[in-house]
């Protein structure tokens, strides 16, 4: 795991004249080194993508969607090596590494049959009116141009298949630049491929340094971005580039409600367990991690102590373990931030019930009961294993709880009343409502996206090929319709 990763530039491997360390946040060490792009090799790229952004789009279905399966198979035949690879760059426990490889070895599944269905066309009659006798309407979508896809560390494979999948579904090139801590799992896609017939230039995997990203995002020949990260930087892309069509996956503060109905002990055990999974899978470093829960007074002081207990059972330690349910954060310097937000939280009135400690790059599973509301752990995203507890006052008082928040990814309620599941639906501000669990739910053909400061668009294979996409109208005359 320690040898010099190449790149993949316009799907071909290539090296730059620079490298640097890809390293374990479990125990520091080299993973791997990868070669850094240069300027003239990353304008190689964007031109190869610009050029051959006619050529690729007029590709057959059939070439992409075997392409795609191709790499969806070679994901299930190397599953144990890259889930390593992940918990190795990222410190993912390899449990919920092997997990994302099976994500997306669904992701570039659905890809290739939507590939295959894609662009049927819609057909209307224009006889409408009398001065569309004989015309007839043919609807198809057609690639925006070429894609610049900016992937995170916390899903650095699946979250990469997001970007690349969906273009070459469509037949828009794609410049992928995986995230500076964890670009072993993206170049792994460049390997898979690489072994396919797809065009020159229709793909490239540049691993190249965050600093050099705005003059990716300001080149003219790459009009879609697709950016999964931060709201702070997402927000500066869309400002930079107006006149772009970009696709924002931005944060959250996932909310799960427990409400008033869902009373029984199995129903409580249940929620504990999801709850307290849900907020340290990943290390809590997930969009929709479970970071707030808001329960109803009747049931308030039954679950409270049940998901105090799932926390503290939560196995923490070394990721390479498959016992190990919560690994390090992605650096110390992420776990240190994490520790003072909670103790700051603590210094106003917070109760910590569970955990409160940090060991170099990894936090203890944590529970924070009576938060302040103006606690930076109660507005932002904390991106670690933290969870706060509220009691709330009924439905109304649990949804507006949800509500009061910046951020609107998912939101998960846990309740038995499908009416009471309509009226979420309806009341929350959320891209997506899971009911009878925690927000943590994705699937990852459903549509996927935020509300509020959680982003604009969809990802979602099929969802995220309608934002690569644009519709152009063909009109026929002369019909006997």
């Amino acid at each position: 795991m320690t040898s010099t990763h190449a790149f993949w530039l316009a799907g071909r491997q290539a090296t730059g004249e620079a490298t640097f360390d890809v390293t374990s946040p479990w125990d520091g060490r080299l993973v791997g080194q990868v070669s850094v792009p240069s300027d003239a090799q990353v304008e190689a790229a964007v031109a190869a993508a610009h050029a051959v952004r006619d050529e690729f789009a007029a590709t057959p279905a059939h070439v992409r969607a075997v392409a795609l399966d191709h790499v969806s198979r070679r994901l299930v035949e190397r599953t144990e090596e890259i889930a390593q690879l992940i918990s190795a760059e990222n410190g993912k426990p390899v449990k919920w590494a092997r997990g994302e490889v099976g994500r997306a070895v669904s992701v570039f599944r659905f890809a290739a049959e939507e590939a295959r269905r894609f662009n049927g066309g819609e057909a209307q009659r224009l006889d409408t009116d009398a001065g569309g006798v004989g015309r007839l309407a043919l609807t198809r979508r057609f690639p925006k141009g070429a894609v610049l896809g900016i992937a995170p560390f916390n899903f650095p494979l699946n979250l990469c298949a997001h970007k690349i999948a969906p273009a070459i579904a469509v037949g828009a090139p794609i410049i992928l630049k995986p995230a500076p801590a964890t670009p072993l799992s993206g170049l792994i896609i460049g390997e898979l491929l690489a072994e396919t017939d797809l065009p020159a230039g229709s793909w490239s995997v540049l691993p190249v340094p965050n600093d050099k990203m705005p003059a990716l995002v300001q080149d003219e020949r790459l009009p879609v971005i697709s950016f999964t990260g931060s709201d702070k930087v997402g927000y500066a892309i869309m400002d930079s580039v107006p006149r772009k069509h970009c696709t924002l996956e931005l944060g959250g503060n996932g909310a799960a409600v427990v409400l008033g109905d869902f009373a029984g002990e199995q129903d409580l055990d249940w929620a504990a367990t999801r709850i307290a999974t849900f907020s340290n899978y990943q290390g809590g470093q997930s969009c929709i991690s479970v970071q707030r829960v808001i329960a109803d007074a009747t049931v308030y002081d039954r679950l409270l102590p049940k998901i105090v207990a799932a926390v503290e059972a939560q196995v923490t330690g070394d990721p390479s373990d498959s016992a190990t349910d919560v690994g390090p954060l992605v650096s110390e310097d992420a776990a240190k931030r994490v520790e003072s937000w909670v103790d700051e939280a603590i210094q106003t009135g917070a109760k910590l019930l569970a955990g409160g400690k940090r060991d170099g790059a990894s936090y203890a599973p944590t529970v924070l009961a009576d938060v302040p509301a103006d606690s930076t752990i109660a507005c932002e995203e904390v991106f670690g294993p933290v969870l706060t507890v509220r009691k709330v006052d009924g439905e109304a008082e649990a949804f507006a709880a949800v509500n009061d928040s910046k951020y609107g990814l998912q939101a998960g309620v846990f309740t038995h009343d499908v009416q009471t599941a309509f009226r979420a639906h309806r009341a929350l501000e959320v891209g997506g409502v899971i009911i009878g669990d925690v927000p943590s739910y994705r699937a990852d053909q459903m549509p996927y996206g935020g509300a509020k400061q959680s982003g604009v668009g969809r990802e979602g294979v099929r969802f995220a090929m309608d934002d690569y996409t644009y519709e152009r109208v063909l009109v026929l005359t002369g019909l006997a319709l």
